[in-house]
């Protein structure tokens, strides 16, 4: 974004030095990426000076030069050699003096002038054509001025030569506001604290109306403000001086006095506008609308393009219907544009949505002042203000007469962002109490009002062209930018906050998440009648949790109680499908149980798999394997990994349920129960192949889970990992083994894995676990002495403890 420096104080009271403005714009946010002095003539015309020819007579040894004295206004006429045909006595001329550098127009390197002699005359410095001084190209002959000024004034004085400031400002895509001088001086005035004004529009008349146009917007959506009128009798031509330099300053080039302002318009304000031929609008009606898809357009460069009926266009009425003129926000068609013969126009000003343009303009690749303003978002009640202002601008400098009255289409006006405020949050977020006096007034300068303030919460109103400001971290990093990062001192230890509360797990979200996990591993998901038979309950009574609910109306004996497990509904389907030839199943299902534990009714619920069968089919690569249970101790150790449950308690279960298996616990509440099925069990439903069955508590899960991650930072020293082999009773479970070892090294151990286990003729009554064990130190690296020391004491204990025999 360019920024002209002298262009900024025509809206605020502006004293500092550029770089002292680029260094408050950087403290704002509106990071200053260079600051470049911008001069209207190249080298300023520096030691270039209005004087007088007091003689002129020929050169003795050259019959096309003269000899000149020249007076400058210094203490002694200067002698000056010159070939110019024009060169008289008497004559006011420009007149460059020794050690002044010029830049002559259409050379690449600056004329340093020197004391020199021409055919052996003294020459003291030259007298200047238009083209030697750089304002023009023609050579004719040396400048002849028509003026009383004295001599010696400086040539940038006689001419209006000045220099301005470029501030280069690297603008983050949030900050549309500050996409204008307008928008950029706001800032200013609230980290200042001084005044701003717009430019006065009061003198806008309508002089006649003889060239009303019809408006109408057909796509509100894309076109929430619509506004335009038009200016007649006017004349194309070259923009004054002060118009080109202004729009030179931040690199655009002069076209016509009727687009200059436009564009002039659209950097000052941050406001768009587009000028058509009036004559060119058909049936003097401006339509707002889409076009069928494929409609070809030919835009301002020359290009034709093929129109998408999601562009929107600006439309004459063509004898087809609406006939494009030009895309809307993005780019003006060639047929409508202003050329050398148009005598009146139509100026539009509008808002559009940035969604629209910003999909139009991806599509054709076109990147334009307009677009990249409407894209992030312009302001939606600058419209009208910025016609007025162009008008003004216009017939100023082209003359004509307003035509029309303003025509403003804005049915549903956008209003402003309300964000309710806490000042503990403030005052939290930015690590200072600022105290709500300065904290309002910061806002006021914001533009953003403060209404409903109590002790310790208020509303902020914010005005829709902060499109980047609609939470309260937004509001609360304005006050923060306006009152200065740097004002807010480091405390002794750095802590960071937020705003945002973590939000509530969302049940559903979770169970879809596992329930896509373990689809992923191959499972059906089953939904089964609560009703269930009361013989099932039968099968397991006195191991289930109260009494079962029974149906008072039941239709059927068959479902006249309601389920106290997952078990058996999972069961019906295991049996439907075995007894049908599909018996290696994978099935899981979410669903409630019900119990009547003394006078209360008690519903839960659960997460059931079921997995029977082979696990993997024969293949030409492998046969097939039946199901084991660590099949499904996996799969249950992915869905307790997946709700961040990795550190439970285990204990072996059997009874009347299970032949054989493992209860987790967490919190010592039992979270799953997995294991076979007792064979009896699953004849009772003609099942005759084992089943593995895991039973989930899914309402306690779903309260232990969280979507926090907490982090940990990467330790900056290397593991080491020593290996065992332990032979002990065949009754020793490997879970025994790790827990002894955790108990034993709390510090150093990491992890203990077993890699293998053997049981054999010569091992009868035990078994040979190969435990691998994982030790590192956070703080240093780890000695053989060490590591050495730790495993005697593993050793040890498992000794002790175990009566084991480390085999060697």
């Amino acid at each position: 974004m360019k920024i002209s420096y002298k262009w900024l104080k025509d809206f605020i009271e502006i004293t500092e030095v550029p770089e002292e403005i680029g260094q408050l714009l950087t403290g704002t946010g509106l990071e200053v990426e260079g600051i470049e002095e911008i001069e209207s003539v190249r080298g300023g015309l520096q030691g270039v000076v209005i004087g007088e020819v007091l003689t002129c007579e020929k050169h003795p040894e050259a019959d096309r030069l003269k000899l000149t004295t020249v007076d400058t206004g210094a203490e002694n006429p200067l002698s000056i050699v010159c070939g110019a045909p024009n060169v008289a006595a008497g004559q006011k001329v420009i007149v460059a003096n020794v050690g002044a550098v010029l830049y002559p127009t259409g050379s690449t390197e600056p004329l340093v002038l020197k004391k020199s002699k021409i055919r052996g005359a003294l020459s003291e410095g030259m007298i200047c054509a238009e083209d030697e001084l750089g304002i023009g190209t023609s050579h004719d002959g040396i400048l002849v001025l028509d003026t009383n000024l004295p001599n010696g004034t400086s040539a940038a004085e006689y001419f209006g030569i000045s220099s301005d400031y470029l501030i280069e400002i690297g603008l983050t895509p949030n900050r549309a506001d500050a996409a204008s001088h307008y928008g950029v001086a706001r800032d200013l005035k609230a980290v200042l604290d001084r005044p701003i004004h717009l430019p006065d529009v009061s003198a806008f008349q309508v002089q006649h109306t003889n060239a009303n146009i019809d408006v109408e917007v057909r796509n509100q959506e894309a076109c929430p403000r619509y506004a335009g009128l038009t200016i007649s009798g006017l004349q194309v031509g070259e923009s004054p001086e002060w118009l080109k330099q202004r729009l030179q300053t931040i690199g655009i080039r002069s076209i016509n006095n009727i687009v200059d302002v436009t564009n002039y318009i659209c950097h000052e304000l941050g406001q768009p506008l587009h000028a058509f031929d009036l004559d060119k609008v058909g049936g003097k009606t401006v339509i707002v609308t889409t076009v069928a898809d494929g409609t070809p357009f030919v835009t301002l460069d020359g290009i034709e393009r093929k129109l998408s009926d999601k562009d929107l266009m600006i439309c004459g009425e063509g004898q087809h219907g609406p006939e494009p003129m030009c895309i809307a926000g993005v780019f003006g068609g060639l047929s409508s544009g202003v050329s050398a013969g148009t005598t009146a126009i139509f100026l539009e000003s509008a808002y559009f949505s940035p969604v629209w343009v910003r999909r139009t303009a991806q599509r054709f690749s076109l990147k334009t002042d307009s677009s990249f303003r409407f894209e992030r978002g312009t302001d939606p009640n600058m419209p009208v203000y910025a016609l007025k202002r162009a008008a003004l601008l216009i017939c100023e400098i082209a003359g004509g007469q307003i035509s029309s009255d303003v025509t403003d289409i804005y049915p549903e006006p956008v209003q402003d962002f309300k964000i309710a405020m806490k000042y503990r949050n403030i005052d939290r977020l930015i690590g200072k109490q600022l105290g709500q006096e300065l904290i309002h007034s910061i806002l006021n300068k914001l533009d953003i009002r403060v209404e409903d303030a109590t002790e310790s919460t208020f509303t902020a109103i914010v005005p829709p062209y902060r499109v980047d400001v609609q939470r309260e971290a937004d509001v609360i990093e304005e006050i923060l930018r306006i009152y200065g990062f740097q004002q807010v001192e480091l405390s002794e230890s750095l802590s960071s906050d937020y705003l945002s509360d973590f939000p509530v797990n969302d049940p559903e979200k979770l169970k879809l998440r596992i329930a896509e996990l373990l689809a992923g591993n191959g499972f059906f998901e089953m939904i089964n009648n609560s009703l269930t038979k009361p013989e099932y309950h039968q099968l397991l009574a006195g191991s289930l949790e109260g009494s079962p609910v029974k149906i008072l109306n039941y239709l059927s004996e068959d479902l006249s109680e309601m389920r106290q497990t997952l078990l058996f509904s999972g069961l019906e389907v295991v049996a439907y499908n075995s007894n049908r030839r599909q018996r290696d199943l994978k099935l899981f299902e979410f669903g409630k149980t019900y119990q009547q534990v003394q006078d209360k009714y008690v519903e839960r619920e659960r997460l059931s798999l079921f997995i029977t069968g082979n696990m993997q089919q024969e293949s030409w690569i492998a046969k097939s394997r039946e199901v084991t249970f660590h099949d499904l101790a996996a799969v249950v150790s992915q869905v307790l990994g997946a709700l961040k449950l990795r550190d439970f308690e285990k204990q072996e279960v059997s009874g009347s349920m299970f032949q054989s298996g493992l209860a987790l616990s967490v919190n010592r509440k039992t979270v799953v129960t997995l294991g076979v099925l007792q064979t009896a069990l699953a004849r009772k439903l003609d099942i005759k192949a084992p089943v593995y069955y895991a039973d989930f508590d899914w309402e306690y899960l779903t309260k232990l889970y969280s979507s926090a991650v907490a982090y940990k930072e990467v330790p900056k020293f290397p593991e080491v990992r020593r290996d065992l082999s332990v032979v002990v009773d065949k009754k020793v479970t490997f879970e025994a083994l790790k827990q002894a070892a955790y108990k034993t090294e709390r510090q150093l151990l990491r992890a203990v894995n077993v890699f293998d286990v053997y049981e054999g003729a010569n091992l009868e009554g035990k078994k040979s676990y190969s435990i691998s064990f994982t030790l590192q130190d956070e703080q240093q690296t780890l000695t053989d002495k060490v590591i050495d020391k730790s495993m005697q004491r593993l050793i040890a204990t498992y000794e002790r403890e175990f009566e084991a025999l480390i085999r060697k």
